[in-house]
């Protein structure tokens, strides 16, 4: 497991919400000094499939998901504490069974 932080200092949080899937998963953008960015967000119940540009890393902060990755032949599962990481111009689908999952995740 991954030791996850708490909370990020001396950012910028756009305060425009990201909005996906009739709002089922929503995020904010938070922008570092070093010109790094993350989006820390929240996924509902349901099944959802996302592209990527750049390589991402989708860490969990709670809650649960059940990830396949494009191409993966099977299903993985994670929880609070742990990540996965997707490759570049590939995509991911992901579901969460019940509750919330809430994640960071990291542009590589």
């Amino acid at each position: 497991m991954s030791v996850l932080p708490s909370q990020f200092s001396g950012v910028t949080v756009l305060t425009k919400a990201n909005l996906y899937f009739d709002g089922k998963v929503a995020s904010h953008t938070v922008l570092f000094p070093d010109g790094s960015k993350k989006t820390i967000g929240l996924i509902y119940p349901g099944s959802f499939h996302f592209k990527t540009g750049a390589p991402e890393r989708m860490e969990i902060v709670a809650g649960s998901c059940r990830v396949t990755l494009d191409g993966a032949p099977a299903a993985n599962d994670y929880a609070a504490g742990q990540h996965f990481d997707v490759p570049g111009n590939s995509g991911f689908a992901i579901e969460v069974a019940g509750g919330v999952c809430e994640y960071i995740c990291s542009f590589l």
